[in-house]
């Protein structure tokens, strides 16, 4: 049985990510710093090791690899999904929240991906590091979360070229606007109908069709990917500086 492991797991696309690894008949290490949240997302759930752990804590890091060792003795695929979400203009982005983004967003993906290594040159298996549209294209109010998933993006490159020797495969999903609950109660209608407006697609995506192409990159359908940045975002960067009427025209 494959061994999963998704930090970021208790809510959102990797609770979505989670489910869908359990469907295709993995077991899945469940990381998250939120204890009470963590535990009502796994309840219920078969196959899971519900570990409360903070991603951007090294200590915390080698404590959650060594207990998925520990209970299954084999780690085939890393979703680096735990974020912290913080926007703000640049002069009101302060160094404590420009590190607290970072030291999540950048550090935690950094940290996981380095201590699941000997794991994953053994089972030759993959990494996913979730980033955002957002490190894709410039956005107002969003200089430390856009540039700490442009880092991951690049880091994500460094990961394929350095662990492709090993088959061990790096790849990177940036999604675009999200149906989450979080979404929803911070957009108000003009920004959904602005969102919509721009994107081919005309919708908001859902967390299942994130979880989707995080899976299917660590499946052998994708064993000849790697080193890639795939938008999953209706199409939302894909259109550039494109105005929505002149496409509709």
């Amino acid at each position: 049985m494959r061994m999963i492991i998704v930090t970021g797991a208790a809510r959102g696309i990797g609770l979505a990510t989670t489910k869908l690894f359990l469907a295709e008949g993995a077991r899945v290490a469940m990381v998250d710093r939120d204890g009470p949240e963590l535990a009502r997302a796994a309840a219920g759930l078969e196959n899971v090791l519900p570990i409360e752990r903070d991603v951007s804590i090294p200590s915390d890091v080698d404590a959650m690899v060594a207990a998925v060792l520990s209970d299954a003795g084999r780690i085939d695929a890393l979703i680096n999904n735990a974020g912290v979400a913080d926007f703000g203009p640049l002069a009101a982005t302060d160094f404590g929240r420009w590190r607290t983004v970072m030291e999540t967003n950048l550090d935690g993906v950094f940290l996981c991906s380095q201590a699941v290594l000997p794991a994953l040159k053994e089972s030759r298996g993959a990494i996913v590091n979730i980033a955002s549209i957002s490190g894709l294209r410039a956005s107002t109010l969003r200089v430390a979360y856009g540039t700490s998933k442009a880092a991951v993006m690049h880091l994500t490159r460094q990961q394929a070229a350095e662990l492709g020797e090993h088959g061990i495969r790096a790849n990177c999903v940036c999604p675009g606007p999200v149906r989450t609950k979080l979404a929803m109660a911070v957009h108000s209608q003009d920004i959904i109908d602005a969102y919509h407006d721009a994107m081919p697609l005309g919708r908001y995506g859902s967390e299942e069709e994130i979880a989707g192409v995080i899976v299917f990159l660590c499946s052998e359908q994708a064993s000849y990917v790697t080193g890639q940045i795939i938008a999953a975002d209706g199409g939302f960067e894909a259109t550039g500086i494109g105005l929505p009427a002149l496409r509709r025209g």
